[in-house]
């Protein structure tokens, strides 16, 4: 210390001892470094104020200059103006090197200044925040001309005393706009007489160089006069800084017509006074990165080598740099205790975050509730309300005003009041306004009322019942949106169980709250107050989480699907069928249509959830490691993050500019990876979406990326179309390996359990496998080699090696080419089985159960498949997506199998629920019988069996051996108890039997029933050609009819069921004396025959691809009329119930009328824009409906061919059609007033007004047809995935 200064220190040290309370400074001079905490605690255990006085006197004067400056800068600060007038002279002065260390680069001149005018020096710890220090600037900058105000507001412990400090720590602002310097007067909290002290001390250090002396004002007018003297006479273009303002009287005693900056947390209190006025708000903390940068210095650390507790601090600490600095200061003195402090931060014990040396409080429950206490007693009721609110939930006025009973305008007034003093923030960036709570306050709120939490969640719920007697509301805005996603966590928290489960278990509150809300919200409620309702009825819960979870992708629609008929479809014991029929049956009453799922009871599914989050294709999707997550991505270009439980959506991100073709999670889940097809791969922050790294070294585009398994060592493999696998270490910039070997594209690559090999899979058509430490090829396998050689005339196809997986247990890998998946055992590379798939399909996709012996396979025709290694069997099928499925994945528990698909879903499939009938499935050619109350159905299933089916118990009364050949047709006849079938290669068989047989075969219960309809007739047409007529039940082959060359399309029986007639690929079509086997051929078509109908006068007409309609003679096979109608293929066609005209309708998107009269043309019908597909004459003989490809249906007047109306609805759905798909099957009702269409779901219609009277959505789609019972009450369809659906309608 410079010897001047220590002798000004010596000669006025009684007079410092006799006032200055020691602690009160060493805060501040703690602050600024020049003290240390020991030094300051040996202080404090001196007993007495005035020996603690001479102790940090004594301290002092073994220091430096800065110490000095600093115990100055206290004095001023602390009101001891006159004690720092007796030290000022004798300031000692720094060079400008050691200033530069001292004051972070700031100029000699600005040291001056600002030291003169008792502005507090930097902290020991400062991290800039340059983005608020320049708007400060700015706004300084303003007050060049003329006396104003600039504001600086926002919450405690927001660091606004430290910013306006920093932002005068600039020369050229400073000597532009406040020559005659500044002046920096720390306010706070003040009564009269403190007052008038503070400016008593200002005006004392503004006017101490003067020869003449003043007494002291003795009133606050009087101060305020000479203070308004001193500022505009001796100071005219100086800055007084008002730190800390909380009262606009306090204020007002200012408003002196001088350039003023002020800090306060109440916006409003400038309001109070006179000038130009600018503010700056101060609304946001550190950043995370500025958060760590200050621990890193109080603990002398970089930031890297903090412990993962630091960051978990930080976000604890909601950014505010109060909160921040105190743990700082507390972990300098104890560098062992951040486990500890994170505890006490999130268990909110704030009394205990004490010891701040650079803070007017103590600790931080004081910080927050000096801020309350100065509300009225009213508004501080009001605030206690808002304990209730959830994190990070903006909420309007309204929702307050239904909690407090006032009108919105009043509720405003309130809510500007919190406003105003930073208590409360505003989002003005919508309207209406919304408000909030910082994450401090509202910890703080929750620990001032942890006692009565319970009750005040209560008052919301019953002012929200008391306010919306008659139901929720439903307007869509941000009120109702509050309602609809935090009214189930008041009830919970309210611990109000009755409320919340009536709340739950209500259809019609789901009903509402997916269509507001989106489904992902209403499954969250399942999950997330799931221990609560499973007190009252677990069962209860679970229906309604699995109705949710299958139908969640139906209620993302528009428009809105109607949530009682998705209910129907619910099993009968089921608490959400119970309420939809109940429902049903009320809305039926008043002219609505629904139908129930009569035969569902049958039905096994796996499916556990339906997520929709992407809009384009999902290339790829997989869960983290803990099974909780799950990431999707795909064409869109984003990746998506939700929960594996509900759907609901966690992250999204921008990923790429191109396709991202592949997602993988860390072993910590930390850390998500993204490939793409525009050649780079990126690695992101899994909880915050932030890009962290992105690498580019591939030359193609990347297919697949996989992380280690185990995090002991952190590696990503990547693959790509350059043929080429890279490892990366990801805390580096470059690859670590490159693995060269393959001679094509590298498809999918991935690592053994224990990380020790990677294996790649290329379009070379071989697998290798690489040792990970060195890079090099340990093993490869030729799966090329596996497939037969092709013959001469047939060319050669590629053998590309799609994807493969290791066992558990690392002793097996698989690999997938074509429609075969391949065993290999590693050691040895001997090949151990092969799963063989269908022929027809190619397999996308595989993936091996970590914890059992199954293997999933994703296939090309929309399916995927579950089989038994060991057994290589078959044991389900996970049928349900509309589209190819590109991935499977199971869940690391392998309780959960994701696939994601073209069709933009993601499904979740519970493997604990897999048994070998769930491996069974119809096909779409069907026939049913419909005979009083009873329902026969026949179809073929998956495996090429033949099954006639009870079609309200899905019962299978009878069920054929497998065809040597796929079975494309059959058909059903009562009389006599026969059936019939035929093949691809042009056989038919056919057999009759007795009632007795029956007895013998099945019981008394099927006889019953068969005596009941009497007897059948079945038919079934091959792919091979065969037609066989078959004994039901014990199938005997009672004929077979061979002559088709090609696959039977389409047989069916005559009235008296003695003839049976098939038409063929072969474009032929053929008479049968199926007991005979006699046989009469139509010939004429050029092209395959689809089908025929049978025409009274044992005429017949037929259609083809040809374009051409025929009329033959059924007795003397002669060809009638031969017409051609149309340009492009035929569809379809249908007679008119009177059998005057028929209709065509055609691929060169029309249909005609014609006549049998003349055949002529009656009408031309155009307009539809794509294949016209189906047509159908009402009963009436007045209208025609005709269907096309984009989903559209038109209603025609049968008579003059004018069109009457177009039934459509109002978008198109995720399929690009207004009917999800092409329109397939048309059928009126005998009244002519309801139509039925088939497409990817089946409608019904208004014919009069031309809107849907409902929508049954099946699991599949692609329906092919429906069969309409006469009384237009029950309805048949298979879907494509296997499904039998018989509907009946609700009355």
């Amino acid at each position: 210390m410079e010897e001047r200064a220590r002798s000004c220190l010596l000669r006025s040290r009684a007079k410092m001892e006799a006032d200055i309370k020691a602690s009160y400074l060493m805060d501040h001079m703690v602050s600024d470094a020049v003290l240390t905490n020991e030094e300051e605690e040996k202080v404090k255990a001196r007993l007495t104020r005035k020996e603690q006085a001479a102790a940090l006197i004594d301290l002092i004067l073994r220091k430096d200059n800065y110490t000095y400056i600093s115990f100055y800068n206290a004095l001023i600060r602390e009101g001891y103006g006159d004690l720092a007038s007796l030290l000022q002279s004798d300031l000692p002065l720094i060079s400008p090197e050691a200033e530069k260390s001292f004051l972070g680069g700031g100029t000699p001149y600005v040291q001056t200044v600002l030291c003169e005018g008792g502005v507090p020096q930097r902290p020991g710890v400062f991290v800039s925040r340059p983005e608020l220090i320049n708007r400060i600037r700015e706004k300084l900058y303003k007050l060049q001309k003329g006396a104003g105000w600039v504001t600086v507001f926002g919450m405690a412990g927001f660091g606004k005393s430290v910013l306006a400090a920093e932002a005068l720590r600039d020369e050229t602002l400073l000597k532009e706009c406040f020559p005659g310097g500044v002046q920096w007067l720390s306010v706070g909290q003040l009564d009269k007489a403190g007052l008038l002290v503070k400016i008593q001390s200002l005006c004392f250090r503004l006017d101490q160089d003067s020869e003449s002396s003043h007494r002291p004002p003795n009133s606050i007018e009087e101060a305020r006069d000479r203070l308004r003297f001193l500022m505009l006479r001796k100071y005219p273009r100086s800055l007084l800084i008002l730190d800390d303002i909380w009262d606009s009287v306090v204020l007002k005693a200012f408003d002196i017509q001088c350039r003023v900056l002020l800090t306060t947390r109440d916006r409003s209190l400038s309001d109070s006074v006179t000038g130009q006025k600018h503010e700056v708000s101060v609304g946001n903390g550190l950043e995370e990165d500025k958060a760590l940068e200050v621990l890193a210095l109080f603990v002398n650390k970089k930031v890297t080598a903090l412990p993962e507790e630091a960051r978990r601090i930080v976000h604890e600490c909601k950014g505010s740099p109060l909160v921040v600095s105190l743990i700082g200061a507390l972990l300098r003195e104890f560098p062992g205790r951040w486990d500890y402090y994170l505890r006490q931060l999130q268990n909110k014990q704030f009394k205990r975050i004490r010891k701040s040396s650079s803070y007017d409080y103590e600790a931080l429950d004081q910080a927050m509730s000096v801020s309350i206490d100065v509300l009225k007693e009213d508004l501080k009721e009001y605030y206690k309300d808002l304990t209730v609110l959830e994190k990070d939930v903006k909420v309007p006025a309204k929702v307050l005003s239904v909690l407090w009973d006032l009108e919105p305008e009043d509720v405003e007034d309130i809510l500007q009041e919190f406003v105003n003093k930073s208590l409360l923030f505003r989002d003005c960036n919508q309207r209406p306004y919304l408000y909030y709570l910082h994450d401090l306050q509202l910890d703080f709120l929750s620990e001032q009322n942890r006692y009565r939490i319970q009750e005040l969640h209560s008052k919301v719920v019953h002012q929200y019942q008391k306010h919306y007697k008659s139901g929720p509301p439903t307007t869509g805005d941000t009120e109702c949106h509050y309602w609809f996603r935090y009214l189930g966590y008041h009830m919970a928290n309210g611990n109000l169980a009755e409320e919340l489960y009536s709340l739950l278990f209500s259809l019609d509150w789901v009903k509402t709250k997916a269509r507001v809300m989106g489904p992902a919200h209403v499954i969250n409620d399942y999950v997330e107050y799931r221990s609560m309702l499973d007190k009252e009825n677990r069962m209860v819960r679970n229906n309604f989480q699995e109705f949710l979870s299958l139908n969640g992708h139906r209620l993302e629609q528009r428009p809105f699907p109607n949530v009682y008929q998705l209910g129907l479809s619910q099993p009968n014991s089921s608490e959400v069928y119970r309420q939809a029929r109940l429902r049903a049956e009320e809305e039926t009453k008043k002219g609505a249509f629904y139908l129930d799922w009569i035969n569902k009871s049958s039905l096994e599914s796996l499916s556990r959830l339906v997520v929709q989050p992407q809009k384009d294709s999902i290339y790829y999707a997989c869960f983290s490691k803990d099974g909780e997550r799950i990431a999707s991505c795909g064409a869109d270009g984003t990746v998506q993050v939700f929960t594996s439980t509900s759907g609901e959506k966690l992250l999204e991100m921008d990923a790429h500019e191109d396709e991202v073709l592949c997602c993988a999670f860390s072993p910590d889940d930390k850390l998500i990876a993204t490939c793409s097809a525009d050649k780079k791969i990126k690695i992101w922050n899994s909880q915050r979406g932030k890009l962290i790294r992105t690498y580019d070294e591939h030359s193609e585009q990347v297919n697949h990326c996989q992380f280690t398994n185990k995090s002991r060592r952190i590696l990503l493999a990547t693959c790509s179309n350059d043929g080429y696998s890279k490892l990366w270490n990801i805390n580096k910039t470059g690859s670590q390996n490159t693995m060269f070997g393959h001679m094509e594209s590298v498809n999918h690559c991935c690592f053994s359990p224990e990380d020790d090999y990677l294996a790649s899979f290329s379009s070379d058509g071989t697998l290798k496998i690489w040792d990970v430490s060195s890079g090099n090829e340990w093993k490869s396998i030729d799966i090329k080699s596996y497939f037969p050689s092709p013959s001469e005339d047939v060319e050669e196809v590629d053998v590309i090696v799609k994807c493969g997986a290791w066992s558990a247990d690392g002793s097996r890998v698989i690999a997938a080419a074509r429609n075969t998946v391949f065993v290999f055992n590693v050691e040895t590379s001997n090949l151990l089985s092969e799963i063989k798939t269908s022929r027809h399909s190619t397999i996308q996709s595989c993936d091996f159960c970590p914890t059992g012996q199954l293997v999933a396979i994703a296939l090309s025709h929309f399916t995927v498949e579950l089989w038994e290694i060991e057994s290589n069997k078959k044991v389900a099928d996970c049928s349900g997506h509309l589209s190819w499925v590109h991935c499977v994945r199971f869940s690391p528990d392998g309780s959960i199998l994701l696939s994601s698909s073209d069709d933009q879903t993601v499904r979740l499939w519970e493997t604990k629920k897999v048994h070998k009938s769930s491996s069974v499935c119809l096909k779409r050619d069907s026939d049913v019988l419909f005979d009083q109350d009873e329902i026969t159905v026949l179809a073929a299933d998956n495996r090429n069996h033949l099954q006639l089916r009870n079609g309200r118990t899905g019962q299978v009364i009878y069920q054929s051996e497998e065809q040597e050949s796929r079975i494309r047709c059959s058909c059903l006849c009562k009389d006599p108890l026969v059936a019939a079938l035929g093949r691809r290669d042009g056989t038919v068989k056919a057999g009759v039997m007795s009632p007795k047989q029956v007895l013998r075969s099945i019981g008394w219960w099927t006889l019953q029933l068969l005596t009941i309809q009497q007897s059948f007739l079945m038919a079934l047409g091959l792919a091979n050609g065969t037609v066989k007529v078959v004994e039901i039940p014990n199938g005997n082959i009672i004929s077979t009819l061979t002559g088709h060359s090609n696959s039977v399309l389409h047989c069916q029986f005559t009235a008296d069921g003695q003839t049976l007639i098939t038409c063929s690929e072969d474009t032929t079509i053929r008479v049968w004396n199926w007991r005979s086997s006699g046989c009469k051929v139509l010939q004429g078509h050029t092209e395959q025959v689809k089908r025929f109908i049978l025409l009274e006068d044992s005429r017949l007409l037929s259609w083809s691809f040809d374009g051409t309609v025929k009329v033959w003679s059924v007795i003397t096979s002669e060809l009638i009329q031969d017409i051609t109608c149309h340009k492009g293929a035929i569809l379809s066609c249908d007679v008119s119930p009177d059998g005057r005209k028929f209709a065509s309708a055609s691929a060169d998107k029309s249909a005609k009328i014609w006549t049998f009269d003349s055949f002529d043309v009656l009408h031309v019908l155009s307009g539809h824009e794509a294949c016209v597909r189906s047509c159908r004459f009402s009963w009436d003989n007045k209208c025609l409906a005709t269907g096309d490809d984009n989903g559209e249906i038109k209603i025609w007047c049968a008579i003059d061919g004018t069109l009457l109306r177009v039934c459509t609805q109002d978008s198109k759905d995720s399929l690009e059609s207004y009917h999800g798909g092409w329109v397939t099957d048309l059928h009126f009702s005998p009244d002519g007033c309801a139509l039925i269409s088939t497409g990817g779901y089946i409608k019904w219609w208004d014919v009069e007004k031309g809107e849907a009277l409902q929508t049954f959505y099946t699991a599949g789609t692609n329906l092919k047809g429906i069969h309409v019972s006469p009384d237009f009450k029950t309805f048949v369809t298979i879907d494509n995935i296997g499904i039998l659906y018989v509907l009946e309608k609700v009355e």
